[in-house]
């Protein structure tokens, strides 16, 4: 199958949620038959790529959201040979999310976590718990304002402390409840 299909479908489907007509996927695909189109749609639902959904549409199954995965990985200290480009593939969402039920992301708006590598306009991902352990990075709602934070305690009581020095501990004067627990963090960096 040629990948550079599925790549034009990708990007399509990117900048449109949808498949779009034969027409149009011929456009897409710069081919000037239709039934070409069908057999290349055809191979990418051999391939677990796309599927139709009860109404007849084709619509994306998981593994379209699949990315590639370099072999190797990549030297943040002194550069290193390459012995490979491209590996497995894998889907971000399961990467990131365990309990999809349980998981919410949430835009992160200040730099009071600047330390601790979560900068502001970063994305969040949230497992709710109502519980959390000492040191874990959490969502809290204290004094009913909600904030991101390392939880931590200090005489006995449970407080909330920011990763960077131009901040003061939070220390609560009536309600701390955990919302959730940092697992992961989504950055788009800006071209």
């Amino acid at each position: 199958m040629n990948r550079d299909y599925l790549s034009k479908l990708q990007d399509y489907y990117a900048d449109w949620k949808n498949i779009p007509s034969y027409a149009k996927l011929c456009e897409v695909f710069g081919i000037a038959s239709k039934s070409w189109v069908k057999a290349i749609l055809t191979r990418l639902a051999d391939a677990d790529f796309i599927e139709r959904a009860p109404d007849g549409r084709w619509i994306p199954t998981r593994q379209f959201f699949a990315r590639p995965l370099a072999e190797s990985s990549v030297q943040a200290g002194m550069p290193v040979s390459v012995t490979a480009t491209q590996g497995d593939f894998f889907i971000i969402d399961e990467m990131l999310i365990d309990a999809p039920s349980r998981t919410t992301l949430i835009r992160v708006k200040g730099d009071s976590m600047i330390d601790a590598g979560i900068q502001d306009g970063d994305v969040a991902v949230v497992e709710k718990r109502l519980a959390a352990n000492i040191g874990d990075i959490v969502v809290a709602i204290v004094d009913d304002d909600f904030t991101l934070k390392t939880l931590d305690r200090e005489n006995g009581a449970f407080i909330l402390r920011p990763a960077n020095p131009a901040y003061p501990v939070i220390r609560p004067q009536g309600t701390l409840e955990i919302f959730g627990v940092l697992i992961g963090l989504v950055r788009k960096y800006k071209k």
